[in-house]
């Protein structure tokens, strides 16, 4: 079945991981695999904007970010699945991308809000551009 599965998670939103991680838990669990989890922290996305930032924002939200997923993995992640925590600081679809090359995953999990024509036009939806770009199946647990 799927020996590694890698979960996208946003750890500033719970609707991103409560169905999505049990699916991930339980794929992993029957196929005896490894469950990577994957967090992208979103850069500013451009230099007029970083402007507004601290210097040291990047740093600051990576550690709470860092805090954040080491505690969301020790309370929903049972103790008999094997599981690599990822951490990335960046634009969300290129590090999931990223991610499932170097974790050479079978299989990638994610979460996605019900479609919006409006929203999907005027900004995309990083599920999309990971479905249409993804080497590798994708499950879309709809939130």
């Amino acid at each position: 079945m799927f020996k590694t599965v890698l979960l996208t998670i946003d750890l500033n939103d719970q609707a991103s991981w409560e169905k999505a991680l049990p699916q991930a838990v339980e794929l992993v669990r029957t196929s005896g695999g490894m469950l990577h989890v994957i967090s992208v922290v979103p850069d500013m996305g451009t230099p007029l904007v970083e402007g507004f930032f601290p210097v040291d924002f990047e740093q600051r939200a990576i550690a709470k970010a860092s805090k954040a997923l080491d505690e969301l993995i020790e309370a929903n992640v049972p103790d008999d699945i094997t599981v690599k925590q990822h951490l990335a600081f960046g634009k969300i679809h290129r590090k999931v991308l990223k991610a499932i090359e170097e974790t050479k995953c079978d299989l990638v999990v994610m979460a996605s809000h019900k479609p919006d024509r409006v929203r999907e036009f005027l900004v995309g939806s990083n599920a999309d551009r990971v479905v249409r770009r993804s080497p590798v199946s994708v499950l879309v647990v709809r939130v």
